[in-house]
């Protein structure tokens, strides 16, 4: 209606304008209304941001420890054929995997070294011929530049680095923490095969997320399935790991379809689902050296 009164007004002074033939005046009052014509509309749609007092990383990470964690993707070339070993509970990337068996326990064990290894796996269904490594960094960033640090001075390492190289057609990592209602992941004894499922969420929306997550979890924890969940620092933002370990397939299906007998879940997923700009789930086998088996 405001917008049909200000069109009238408009059209009234151009009228007076042809028959005054004061163009110049006229013209700036129509400006004029029009931008405050234009000014009043916007105001009826602007909304008003309450503004956050804390980056979300800092609302949602754990305060008790400093731990930084970083996953690492590494694509290998089809020519290195996978190794099935072990009744199929363990698949090891020729030359690749065994090289990391070699160099990565070897830096986890060295106390000089503030970095653990937390679990390293094949890809068994999802994006072919990739390994995973999950390392954790305790004492945060200065703790993770110690480590590289030391890294470009080790010439085993750098030997390595230069040998994995050739056999990869592309790696890529993300620099993560851990969410403060999940459980810190700890060594597992297995066989197991593990889920990771990567969920790309929607710009200013974690701590949403993390709100339903954290009474969801406790959903998912009665039969010891969660493993970690994670959000990215650096690399690809607003990505969510959440790492799942079942005893095999049947079993995944077995407990993902009991948490909907279960009250809450549905809700969860519900509100939570509309978050997601992109998910993706991967199947993974663990290195013989991992240590979550």
């Amino acid at each position: 209606m405001a917008t049909r009164v200000l069109q009238r007004v408009g059209k009234g002074l151009k009228h007076t304008t042809n028959g005054l033939h004061t163009n110049g005046q006229v013209s700036v009052v129509v400006r004029s209304l029009s931008g405050e014509r234009d000014s009043w509309l916007k105001s009826l749609f602007v909304r008003k941001v309450d503004p956050r007092k804390d980056a979300h990383s800092h609302l949602l990470a754990k305060k008790e420890d400093n731990n930084l964690y970083k996953i690492q993707f590494h694509n290998v070339k089809p020519e290195f054929p996978f190794l099935y070993m072990n009744n199929f509970y363990l698949c090891v990337c020729v030359c690749v995997c065994v090289l990391s068996e070699d160099v990565l326990p070897s830096i986890h064990a060295d106390p000089e070294y503030p970095c653990e290894l937390v679990g390293t796996w094949n890809t068994w269904y999802g994006e072919q011929d990739q390994a995973v490594h999950l390392w954790r960094y305790r004492g945060g960033y200065p703790a993770l530049t110690e480590v590289m640090n030391k890294l470009r001075q080790n010439k085993v390492f750098m030997d390595y680095r230069n040998e994995r190289g050739k056999m990869l057609l592309s790696r890529r990592n993300q620099l993560l923490l851990e969410f403060s209602f999940w459980n810190e992941p700890v060594p597992r004894s297995g066989p197991n095969i593990y889920e990771l499922r990567s969920y790309q969420l929607r710009p200013g929306t974690m701590i949403e997320w993390g709100n339903y997550w954290a009474r969801a979890i406790e959903i998912r924890q009665q039969n010891q399935e969660a493993v970690g969940g994670f959000f990215s620092q650096i690399g690809r933002l607003y990505t969510v790991h959440h790492l799942w370990a079942y005893k095999d397939l049947l079993s995944r299906e077995d407990t993902r379809n009991a948490a909907w007998q279960r009250d809450g879940w549905d809700e969860v997923v519900y509100y939570t689902v509309p978050l997601i700009q992109h998910m993706e789930s991967r199947i993974m086998i663990p290195m013989k050296t991992s240590p979550m088996q």
